[in-house]
């Protein structure tokens, strides 16, 4: 072989490498998403690029207020916040989320809160049996998901609970625009 062609049969083999190396890490273990309107407002924006952890939930379990990504449709996928847990009872009163009769803040919308009138709410009052399923706990392997903008999200209220096998990871960094990027809290 010739050390032209030798040249470019090693460049082809080592872009070849890199093409089945990125492939693999996008199919097991993270892939690039984009949030699509408003419902995560304030954490995210419309346009924000996130990278998704897929191996999160195959060495663990999700955990309440982790931002996940979920496979909503075929063509669709949302991304909202884990509130309740398979086992629990969950109910909003007044703004204040309650686990099994005891209030849980949600540090994230405390802010949001914060700047609410006396007679405006949030989140709507609610519990577990109101959602599609009329379930009493959340059964194994299902779990709750709200929007963090709660007046605008299609989300547990609406779809019912969410099958953990839906689940598509656990979103953990934003890399776009460069102004927001960092951990997803």
């Amino acid at each position: 072989m010739s050390g032209k062609r030798k040249e470019w049969f090693d460049w082809f083999k080592a872009l070849s490498i890199a093409v089945i190396i990125t492939f693999f890490i996008r199919l097991f273990l993270f892939s690039p998403v984009m949030v699509e309107g408003p419902s995560m407002l304030p954490t995210l924006q419309s346009g924000d690029y996130l990278i998704v952890n897929k191996m999160s939930y195959t060495i663990g379990d999700p955990e309440r207020f982790d931002t996940i990504v979920f496979q909503a449709t075929e063509s669709k996928k949302y991304i909202k916040r884990v509130i309740g847990l398979p086992g629990e009872h969950i109910e909003y009163k007044n703004d204040v989320l309650y686990v099994n009769g005891e209030p849980i803040l949600e540090p994230f919308l405390e802010d949001k809160l914060s700047h609410l009138n006396e007679n405006q709410s949030y989140t709507f009052d609610f519990a577990l049996e109101d959602i599609p399923g009329g379930y009493k706990t959340i059964p194994d392997g299902y779990y709750l998901v709200l929007g963090d903008n709660r007046n605008n999200s299609t989300d547990s209220r609406r779809l019912g609970l969410i099958s953990e096998e839906r689940f598509i990871g656990k979103a953990q960094f934003a890399i776009w625009p460069f102004n927001r990027i960092g951990l997803v809290s």
